[in-house]
């Protein structure tokens, strides 16, 4: 008999323009800024529970600004700002590719979703995406995940469009983790 226990649940996070201040193909981690609010709400989702997992489109590497180990430099920058708050990020993915490359795991397609949840034993279907683009929320979709908008970074662009769809808005990580907490279906 095999074992039948589900996966755990996580909050799946975009990284730029969510947990990170947007800044445009960011290589250096001087310029690493956390997003307000972004800190308090991951701490709580934390406390709670919650399994953090960074999941980010980085187009820059296939374009050719930057490579693996400046976005890796940037991690660090990001996991060290949060290790301060007394926040760890329990796995961190990203996509290389450009839109043009048609890979399976560039937002909003499923693979690191797939590949975080086979590796860290995830139940994506107990999952919430939080993210500032239309395409975080499609990946949400494409998982069986449930969605959150932040209007941080790109988020208030999408907004209307997706609030008229059901998807929760908040301003910040901070009040998506009340959303999370209050287990808000949508």
């Amino acid at each position: 008999m095999s074992d039948a226990r589900p996966g755990k649940p996580a909050v799946l996070l975009d990284r730029d323009g969510t947990v990170i201040v947007e800044r445009h193909y960011l290589s250096d981690p001087a310029l690493v800024t956390l997003e307000e609010g972004a800190l308090q709400g991951l701490r709580r989702l934390a406390e709670a529970g919650w399994s953090l997992v960074i999941l980010s489109n980085q187009s820059g590497i296939g374009r050719g600004y930057f490579d693996r180990a400046a976005v890796d430099a940037v991690n660090a920058r990001v996991a060290h700002l949060l290790a301060e708050g007394g926040v760890a990020v329990a796995g961190w993915y990203i996509c290389p590719h450009t839109a043009e490359d048609r890979c399976d795991c560039r937002k909003p397609m499923p693979g690191m979703a797939r590949q975080a949840a086979a590796e860290l034993g995830l139940d994506l279907a107990r999952c919430w995406m939080v993210g500032d683009k239309r395409s975080d929320v499609e990946l949400a979709r494409a998982i069986g995940a449930r969605a959150i908008l932040v209007t941080t970074g790109h988020g208030a662009g999408d907004a209307e469009a997706l609030r008229a769809e059901g998807v929760p808005i908040c301003a910040s990580l901070a009040d998506a983790e009340r959303v999370i907490a209050a287990g808000t279906p949508y």
